[in-house]
């Protein structure tokens, strides 16, 4: 499989790093001889600084058309599904169980020059902050595109609001950048990059800069010195060389997992956060899980045990509200 959503958790400069990785990755489409390559409502639309265009280098545009065929092999496959899964029928046993399985383990360790995959059990993480994102387009990116990017990445953080309840919007002064970038504009990131995470860890650097092709897109979350397990900056990577399918899959996934719902499961289904791919958009069962994880009645750093009875209760409630 591909590398969709790639969650990492970390701590802030000098801090425990609590890596949270969220990728996705599907079989690659049959090869082919590869080019020479080259040496609520919809919340306010966010206003990112516009550099100007530049036309893509051959290695980039060998990448988009790569992206092209992946995307039409997994369709062709009948994945990417944007029907939600409505076959699939979602009790609260199973809304608790999958809840615990994507809110609560880590799909990567972080070794600290690199991340393996090694999922292991974790504690509950969540924003407790309003969350200020902000987009940043590499130049590479025609204007159009931009302005597409724009609309369906404010439309869906004002779903994201909507369902957890978390303040969502764009600023100026952000903690959650959202990036689209191409393979000739991820090496101008770094500085920027740098800036908004003093003391980035070389791996969160380097999981960022230098992606492999197999990672189609990625999001990192970092906590700061108060609580290990609240969020406090988030930067989310989604390539600019994807076709429409994939850039939606992208967005929907790695923003919802920069909110805290960081394992992928190939067992959670009808999910995004699932790297068979079947679903490019958010399913009805990943607004649940949403709801679960912003809830009150849970805490961050809550461990399995203690978070478990308390997920039970509210998966009851919401698949089967009490009278009112």
């Amino acid at each position: 499989m591909q590398t969709r959503g790639r969650p990492f958790t970390y701590g802030m400069a000098g801090l425990l790093a609590l890596p949270f990785v969220a990728a996705c990755t599907p079989t690659p489409p049959a090869p082919e001889a590869p080019p020479t390559p080259a040496v609520a409502p919809a919340l306010p639309p966010a206003r990112p600084a516009q550099p100007a265009v530049v036309a893509p280098s051959a290695t980039s545009q060998a990448l988009a058309q790569y992206y092209r065929r992946l995307q039409n092999d997994l369709l062709a496959r009948n994945l990417l599904r944007t029907d939600g899964g409505p076959e699939v029928d979602i009790t609260d046993t199973i809304l608790a169980r999958n809840f615990i399985r994507i809110a609560l383990y880590d799909e990567y360790a972080d070794l600290g020059s690199r991340f393996s995959p090694n999922t292991t059990e974790s504690r509950l993480r969540r924003w407790e902050q309003p969350v200020r994102y902000q987009m940043v387009f590499g130049q590479t990116v025609p204007r159009a595109q931009r302005n597409k990017d724009q609309a369906e990445v404010s439309a869906y953080f004002g779903r994201l609001q909507n369902i957890t309840g978390l303040q969502i919007e764009q600023s100026d002064d952000p903690n959650y950048l959202v990036m689209f970038l191409g393979e000739d504009d991820r090496p101008g990131a770094a500085a920027q990059l740098r800036t908004f995470i003093p003391g980035i860890s070389e791996s969160a650097l380097l999981a960022l800069m230098h992606p492999d092709r197999s990672t189609l897109c990625l999001v990192i979350a970092f906590a700061d010195a108060s609580s290990n397990y609240t969020y406090s900056r988030a930067v989310a990577l989604i390539r600019a060389e994807h076709p429409d399918r994939m850039r939606s899959a992208c967005i929907h996934e790695e923003l919802a997992q920069g909110l805290g719902l960081a394992n992928d499961d190939v067992t959670v289904r009808p999910s995004i956060f699932n790297d068979s791919e079947e679903f490019a958009l958010l399913t009805l069962q990943d607004e649940m899980m949403l709801k679960i994880l912003y809830d009150r009645r849970l805490r961050p750093g809550m461990t399995i045990d203690q978070a478990t009875p308390i997920v039970r209760q509210i998966a009851t409630e919401i698949i089967s509200p009490p009278p009112v």
